[in-house]
């Protein structure tokens, strides 16, 4: 099977995963992909094919080289996103010649390079779209059929020295869940890969630290008519507050290393009110600084309406720079195998968070690696099929050059 028939296979599994289920995976159908990648890596010839109870599934492509080389993995995860529908997608392959491509014209949903100029740089290519309707899902399914059809060549050319190869799948990614039930210790690797990333030659070892908080307003009820110096009203104490933050820390107002406040959700009434927030900077020292305004921010807000707010906050990961950077080899052995096929390394930092951002600060540093997609959790996401291509590649080529390092 080649890599885009194996891609188009993936993407007809309903995987979306869910932020309310409470369960891992939190979706039944990232386990019925995992059981059908189970079965086609044991007729592929892979060992030590294992997928467990919380739907992580590993497998190891032995080495056949007497060299010592260090193990390493490549990881990628099955879920797609929440955003957007994930059910019954409907992937076709565009040669593109430029200008803009109907995906529905029932819908008038159309990919246009006047909304997303980097739909220029494919011109000629054949590139991967939806009907518009749903997401596609490259990510990461692009990731999981790159390290599935390298692990295929290597099987197909035994005359290419490597070490001993893990791979892993997980659960739940985005949903900010795919580390949790991780197990380094049996994936065994001295450092690894996530094949998660977006447009061709993406590298990033850099992500944001990041939170998640809640500030919930207690109001208090009365007669409007007789509410003269007696209600409270949550919904305009919530209004207020969001006000103090500063418009310019906003993710519409932000790029590159800059962070920010994002509001995610509100709910309100004369009662009870509510804002939910994520919170974003790649510098540990601004991180910290933006959790300490939020909670500033909700002691000045009782001093004005006495009891009336509080806040739930938590972190969810930090940047694996701290992690990565001083084992800088990784990187160093990512690009020039980028290079070596022929593909421009782009080294920037995520504006996000993957699995490898977790993964680094569980023991198992995992610096991020393109899987081609382009416009991620929307109806307009596309697929280059080269950039999936080169992907592959890639994988391939990391393992090659650490054979011969070694």
């Amino acid at each position: 099977m080649n890599i885009t028939d194996r891609f188009l296979k993936y993407v007809s599994y309903d995987t979306q995963s869910s932020e309310t289920s409470g369960k891992t995976p939190s979706t039944p159908g990232q386990r019925v992909l995992a059981e059908a990648i189970v079965k086609e890596l044991k007729e592929l010839g892979l060992e030590d094919v294992t997928l467990d109870d919380n739907c992580y599934l590993m497998a190891t492509l032995p080495a056949n080289t007497s060299k010592k080389v260090p193990v390493i993995g490549f990881v990628a995860h099955l879920d797609t996103s929440p955003d957007m529908p994930g059910k019954d997608v409907k992937p076709r392959i565009v040669s593109y010649q430029g200008g803009t491509i109907v995906l529905s014209e029932k819908e008038n949903i159309v990919l246009s390079p006047t909304m997303f100029p980097e739909l220029n740089d494919y011109a000629g290519q054949d590139i991967i779209v939806t009907d518009g309707t749903t997401l596609l899902g490259a990510d990461d399914k692009g990731g999981v059929a790159a390290i599935i059809s390298a692990m295929q060549y290597f099987l197909e050319h035994p005359g290419i020295e490597h070490g001993k190869i893990r791979i892993a799948f997980t659960p739940d990614e985005e949903i900010g869940q795919g580390a949790d039930h991780f197990d380094v210790e049996k994936f065994g690797c001295e450092w690894g890969y996530t094949i998660d990333g977006g447009q061709i030659g993406e590298l990033e070892y850099e992500n944001f630290n990041a939170a998640v908080a809640k500030v919930i307003f207690k109001g208090l009820n009365v007669h409007p008519g007789t509410a003269k110096n007696k209600m409270v009203n949550a919904s305009l104490l919530a209004m207020e507050f969001a006000s103090w933050l500063p418009a310019e820390q906003r993710p519409e107002a932000t790029e590159g290393y800059q962070g920010f406040y994002h509001l995610t959700a509100m709910s309100g009434s004369v009662e009870d009110a509510s804002l939910s927030y994520i919170v974003r900077d790649h510098d540990r020292k601004l991180f910290e600084e933006k959790k300490e305004r939020l909670q500033a921010l909700v002691a000045l807000m009782n001093e004005k309406h006495p009891d009336s707010t509080s806040l739930e906050m938590r972190d969810q990961y930090y940047n694996m720079k701290e992690i990565v950077e001083p084992k800088k080899h990784i990187i160093d052995l990512a690009f020039e195998a980028m290079q070596a096929v022929g593909v421009a390394p782009v080294v920037k930092p995520i504006r996000g968070g993957t699995d490898g951002a977790r993964l680094s600060f569980m023991g198992l540093p995992c610096p991020n690696i393109f899987a081609g997609g382009l416009n991620f959790h929307g109806r307009y996401e596309f697929l280059p099929v080269k950039s999936l291509e080169k992907s592959m590649e890639t994988i391939i080529k990391i393992t090659e050059l650490l054979t011969k390092q070694s």
